[in-house]
């Protein structure tokens, strides 16, 4: 148990939770949750203004970007820091069991967010992009 100087947080809900507030960014923890199972991917986001940081902590996950018209996907491996940059499209694939350390710009979830569907175009070139652990399954 923490004692003076030291707080402790823990989020075991689905989704994201922001937990840990500066003046100027915050912490979140974000759970998996359906809008990224495989199964439903299609839409993606991105902060204009901000920089975004993603940790891995359990599960398998692809964080996937667009941006200046390239997209990547990434297969993320747990403890390594992946920073999308400001007006990089992104979201993520993920198994049930994964779960994210997020460091981002305080409330930028709140003004900063932008979302749109992915193209058709857009999605098949992601699934030739997909590690072999996953696969999205066609519609």
């Amino acid at each position: 148990m923490p004692g003076p100087g030291l707080l402790s947080f823990e989020w075991k809900g689905e989704g994201y939770q922001p937990l840990v507030f500066s003046q100027d960014w915050q912490v979140a923890l974000l759970n998996w949750e359906a809008v990224i199972d495989a199964e439903n991917i299609g839409e993606i986001e991105r902060h204009n203004q901000t920089d975004e940081v993603f940790v891995l902590q359990s599960g398998r996950a692809v964080l996937f970007t667009i941006c200046d018209d390239e997209m990547q996907a990434v297969d993320m491996q747990a403890g390594v820091l992946y920073n999308v940059t400001a007006a990089s499209w992104h979201n993520l694939i993920a198994t049930r069991d994964a779960s994210w350390v997020i460091v981002e710009k305080r409330d930028t979830h709140l003004y900063d967010c932008e979302y749109r569907r992915l193209t058709a175009d857009e999605l098949n070139k992601l699934k030739g992009l997909l590690p072999d652990w996953l696969e999205l399954k066609p519609k």
